[in-house]
Order: C-alpha cells, then structure tokens, then sequence
C-alpha cells in the first residue's frame, strides 16, 4: 500500500481453492477480516471501518452470499471509483480435478448446491456444481489484481504465498521489527526471546575493580569485551546467523523478532554486545532494531530500597 490509503483485500475465488487459509493468513498479518458479509452492507462496513481506523482489512466474498451476489461485481467498481480506498482482488482458483478431490475428502456439500435457493438442487453433481460457480466467479476473476493458482499448493505453500504478498516490508508496510536484549541470567531469561545467546564464557568486567561501575555502553568496558578472540569470533559468528535468519523470519510472516543476549547480571557483557550487533545488523539487513538493556542498572537498584528499574527501549 504505498497510496496512504486503507487497503482492502477482497478474498474470493473457487470454494476449495483455500479462502479460508488465506483469510486466517491476512488476519496474522494484523488485517481486520470479514467472511461471507452480505454485499448490500458492505460499503456501510468499510465506512465503519475506516471510523474505527482500520487501515488493513480483508472481506472474504463468494457464492455463499447467495442472492446478494449479483451485486457482488457492481459494488466493488463503485468502491473502487470512492477512491478513498485501494481495493484489490486475491482470486483463488484451481484445477477441477483438483477441487472435486478436495471436495470428497471433507465430504461437505458443495456451496452452489444449497445457493441456488431451489431445494431440489441440493443433488446437485459437485463437477456441474464447480462449473456453475466458475460462471457466476467469472467478472471477480477477470478484475483480480492477484490469481493464485492452489493446485499444486499445500495450505503451507499458499500461506506463504499470502505471506509474501502481503507480509511485513511489502507494499510500504513496515519491515519486521527485532529487538535486541541483553538481561542478566540471574533475573531470569526473557520469556518473550524467539533467540537466546549465553555470553558468560567471556571474561567479566565485574571483576575488574575499575570497570565495575560501568556499563557495557562505555567505551572502556566495551573494548575490555572486545578485546578478547573469543569475542570477536562469537560475535562474528551471531552476526552471520542472524543476517541470514532475520530475512526468513519476516518472510514467514513475524511482526516482530526477538533476540536476547545474557551474561551474569545483564550489565556488562551483553550489554555491549548488543550494542555491536545493532550497529552491524542495521545496515547489513535493512530492518528496524529496537535495543533494550533490560538489567542494566538492576545491581545498583537493588542495593537500595528501590524497586529494580528496567532500562526502555530504543530505536538502533
């Protein structure tokens, strides 16, 4: 969406074809999701919508709206010509074949068999039932900005390709956000880290008399970390892992990433850590970095009567 206008994805295409994973994909990726709404409200919806600041939203339509079909194709174009929204269209469709196998497994009856309103074509064949559905889809499919074919898909394969079209970095969205933590272990591990690294085999400024009341931010302490093979191999070593990771966490879909760095108090070591891995990772990778040194003034707060004080967030 690079117009700074809401964006509307209009699921719709073959029943079978896998609608309802994509609808469930969108909702992932923050879309406000609507299946099966009747087209009469619907512009009364996205008004509502757009009053309730919901920029992302997706509307699953198709031939179980029954008679409200028809308007289906007029009240889109109008939407369209509103222009206060971007609406496109995501068709799903696929191979007969395909759609009559996927329609024997779950053994459900097919959606144009109770749509038509006529109860004697409940006996409706699901190959003619498949057929008629491709005639009344077939305006829907001819305006489509996106056709997505699942024949060959598992309902992995199709997530992903909903993920990628529509996932974070894409069309002016905001690229995944990581925040890199440094903690103590002795506080306990982050329960929110999707990436843990132990930094406690690195010798400990805590124990050098004049770097005990820095902090990893400080240039001496920092080179005291720095200074060792070690560091520099690890480090190196994180670096190449997360650079090729971080890509593949948002092309899966994740909003947000955490990776989380620990030493002994969370004050020294993994602090600044942290802190070469925000200054590396943000050119190399493109993505948004959010540092937070979680226990970074805990030793100092405890020695008081304090509570201990959790160091925010900021932007690498």
């Amino acid at each position: 969406m690079t117009s700074g206008n809401p964006l509307v994805v209009v699921v719709t295409g073959l029943s079978g074809a896998g609608k309802s994973t994509a609808l469930h994909a969108l909702e992932d990726l923050g879309f406000f999701c609507i299946d099966n709404l009747p087209i009469p409200v619907l512009q009364d919806t996205l008004a509502a919508c757009d009053a309730g600041k919901l920029d992302r939203v997706a509307m699953g339509i198709d031939v179980r709206v029954r008679t409200f079909f028809k308007r289906a194709h007029e009240v889109l174009e109008a939407v369209q010509r509103e222009g206060k929204r971007d609406l496109e269209i995501l068709f799903l469709d696929a191979s007969d074949e395909t759609l009559l196998r996927r329609f024997s497994s779950t053994r459900r009856p097919h959606p144009p068999s109770y749509s038509l309103g006529v109860e004697s074509t409940r006996a409706i064949a699901v190959l003619d039932g498949i057929r008629l559905e491709r005639e009344r889809l077939s305006l829907l499919r001819a305006g489509a900005q996106k056709v997505v074919d699942t024949t060959g898909l598992s309902v992995h394969d199709l997530r992903r390709r909903i993920l990628d079209a529509y996932g974070p970095g894409v069309g002016g969205q905001p690229g995944m956000l990581t925040r890199l933590v440094s903690f103590g272990f002795k506080y306990g591990t982050p329960v929110d880290a999707d990436l843990v690294f132990d930094v406690r085999f690195l010798p400990n400024p805590f124990f050098v008399e004049a770097l005990r009341p820095l902090t990893g931010i400080d240039p001496p302490v920092r080179d005291y970390v720095h200074a060792t093979e070690d560091a520099l191999v690890f480090t190196q070593k994180v670096i190449d892992l997360l650079e090729f990771v971080l890509p593949r966490y948002e092309r899966e879909g994740k909003s947000y990433l955490t990776v989380a760095v620990g030493c002994t108090g969370g004050r020294h070591r993994s602090v600044a850590l942290v802190e070469l891995l925000a200054r590396t990772l943000g050119p190399k990778t493109g993505l948004r970095l959010d540092i937070v040194h979680r226990d970074i003034d805990r030793d100092l707060a405890t020695s008081g009567a304090d509570a201990p004080s959790i160091t925010a967030g900021r932007k690498g």
